[in-house]
């Protein structure tokens, strides 16, 4: 795959001076999501998110019924970010080394030589991580956290640019494994792909197989633009106003009689992180209040915890509620 990066030439990359400025870091990614929506139709919101994620170094949880587009949507987006792509298929007997790698004995050199596991890619896509054992999602904590992964005491380092996209099955389903609280906390966002509606399944039914047109695609970006891209978004403004909103919700969602289990100090990161993405994606260095709403039901959701009777609610129905929260 050779990245076809003309649109997004301007991008300042690691040996360039200066960084990427926000209307060159829309341009760049309107063209990726133009060629994304090629394959993935009628999810325009699903893939702004998703890209804001990754822009974000966030690790991204798609939860949904089979067949609703989820692998697709990570071969897609590993194609047009011109990222490195594996895939991590998780079953009920997957061992950790199948995901980190293991040192195995070379007769002819008389030692242990380590060989590397599917982790070691820069975009991963762990297939419905739930349906493994607790061990074994537990591996890739350490990965998704620390860029790295230990094996039998000595540190590897992971690929740059490393995104994980995690996809998992509704929880009723037979045969599945709740992620911990944990886990859950190690992705900045957790999305629902959610059915077409009737024009874009019209197209879809009509049209070529979506994976043949994903190997089609080529790459809008390449992994030096993407990390230059990463590393602007600390830089997006965030005011003092804007500060005061984010601490309202986060006390909001600590106090309230409604939860359980409010926002961490890393959940209220991961929210301001997201906004800022958010707010870069579409050409703007400051973030508003709008950013923050648009990316908190997908960064809460899924750290909150009912209390009485809304303990029964969803992750969706919870983030909700933060949104009523007033801007100081």
């Amino acid at each position: 795959m050779n990245p076809d990066t003309s649109n997004a030439m301007n991008l300042s990359g690691p040996a360039s001076s200066g960084p990427p400025s926000p209307k060159a870091v829309a341009d760049a990614m309107a063209t990726v999501l133009a060629r994304a929506e090629q394959v993935i139709l009628g999810k325009n919101t699903q893939l702004r998110l998703a890209l804001a994620c990754l822009m974000a170094k966030g690790h991204l949880l798609i939860e949904d019924q089979p067949g609703m587009g989820k692998t697709t949507l990570a071969h897609v987006l590993a194609r047009v970010m011109g990222l490195e792509f594996q895939r991590i298929q998780f079953t009920s007997d997957l061992l950790p080394a199948d995901i980190l790698g293991a040192s195995i004995y070379d007769k002819e050199s008389g030692k242990f030589s380590f060989h590397p596991g599917p982790v070691f890619a820069q975009l991963v896509l762990a297939d419905e991580v739930n349906r493994a054992t607790p061990k074994c999602q537990s591996a890739l904590l350490e990965a998704m956290e620390e860029q790295q992964v230990t094996v039998e005491g000595n540190t590897y380092a992971l690929p740059q640019p490393f995104f994980v996209i995690a996809t998992q099955n509704p929880l009723h389903q037979i045969g599945t494994f709740p992620l911990p609280e944990s886990q859950l906390d190690r992705f900045l966002m957790r999305l629902a792909m959610g059915y077409p509606d009737k024009q874009a399944e019209r197209n879809l039914l009509a049209g070529r197989d979506r994976r043949e047109m994903a190997a089609d695609l080529d790459a809008a970006l390449n992994p030096a633009q993407l990390q230059a891209i990463q590393n602007q978004v600390g830089q997006v403004h965030v005011s003092e106003a804007l500060l005061d909103y984010v601490q309202a919700l986060l006390e909001f969602s600590r106090q309230s009689n409604e939860f359980s289990v409010g926002l961490s100090p890393r959940g209220g990161l991961a929210l301001l992180r997201a906004a800022q993405a958010w707010a870069l994606l579409h050409g703007r260095n400051h973030v508003l209040p709008e950013d923050v709403q648009m990316v908190l039901p997908v960064v809460a959701g899924h750290r909150l915890q009912g209390r009485g009777e809304a303990s029964g609610q969803g992750p969706d129905s919870l983030a909700q509620r933060l949104l009523e929260v007033a801007i100081p």
